[in-house]
């Protein structure tokens, strides 16, 4: 595996696509943040060099299929293209765009796995140690990069409307029962721009690593994305007080579930 040979594949590959769209700038930006996050993950948990450079190289693909989703529907919303499974379609297709990557086959099954499940409400079924460890380090620092993306990038390039609506919104009652109850919101459940803010958040209830959290716990990633906007709804400013307290002692191991390497 060589990342930086695997890199000048993929900087040909986004040459078919507008760099200048604001959604398409996001997700370059993006697939680099994660790969940053990869590498800092493994290298916290101390993982073998191979590992860090598997990471690396899953981190650089696991948003090949946003693209192509942008390209079709302008959009990032999951009911326009699983992109996802969509990426994996991509590589690991007829066409075998994967060998232009990683001439070697033999990391396919973790690179497959990884990238397909990367996006998943849960991780399940995954028995190989080594496809797990690395589908959880990919799902993690997507989550860590997405902090970064939603404290810089504008709310109507990710969310597709502006801060002030989101700002003039309430949460709905299940979303709400659930962040508050330490649990990831489900797509579905997501109704109003609120229930889309919330969800960013419940994301550090989902991180896998110690190492994870203590990046997020670091950067005080909670505090910031919850001060990013006012809140004009009373309830709702109460309810995210009360999730910025829950969080910041989830988040210091203080609350909640242990996360364990």
């Amino acid at each position: 595996m060589d990342y930086n040979s695997a890199k000048e594949v993929f900087e040909q590959y986004l040459d078919g696509y507008d760099r200048e769209n604001d959604k398409v700038r996001l997700k370059i930006v993006h697939t680099y943040g994660v790969v940053t996050q990869s590498m800092e993950i493994a290298r916290r948990m101390r993982l073998p060099s191979e590992d860090i450079e598997l990471a690396r190289i899953i981190a650089l693909l696991h948003d090949i299929g946003r693209f192509e989703q942008l390209r079709r529907f302008d959009s990032f919303q999951p009911d326009t293209m699983d992109h996802a499974l969509y990426g994996v379609e991509i590589l690991f297709g007829e066409e075998k765009m994967i060998r232009r990557f990683v001439p070697d086959d033999r990391w396919d099954h973790v690179i497959s796995i990884a990238i397909a499940r990367h996006s998943d409400f849960v991780l399940a079924e995954i028995e190989d140690e080594r496809t797990l460890l690395h589908a959880r380090i990919i799902r993690d620092a997507d989550k860590l990069d997405n902090c970064r993306v939603k404290l810089e990038d504008d709310f109507e390039t990710f969310l597709g409307v502006p801060a002030e609506e989101v700002s003039s919104s309430v949460i709905t009652p299940k979303v709400c029962m659930d962040a508050l109850a330490g649990k990831s919101i489900l797509s579905a459940d997501r109704v109003t721009p609120m229930d889309y803010w919330v969800s960013y958040m419940a994301y550090f209830y989902d991180l896998n690593f110690r190492e994870s959290l203590d990046i997020v716990k670091e950067n005080d990633y909670v505090r910031r994305m919850i001060h990013r906007i006012p809140y004009r709804d009373s309830d709702t400013q109460r309810t995210m007080e009360e999730l910025e307290e829950r969080l910041i002692r989830y988040v210091n191991g203080t609350e909640g579930k242990q996360q364990k390497n």
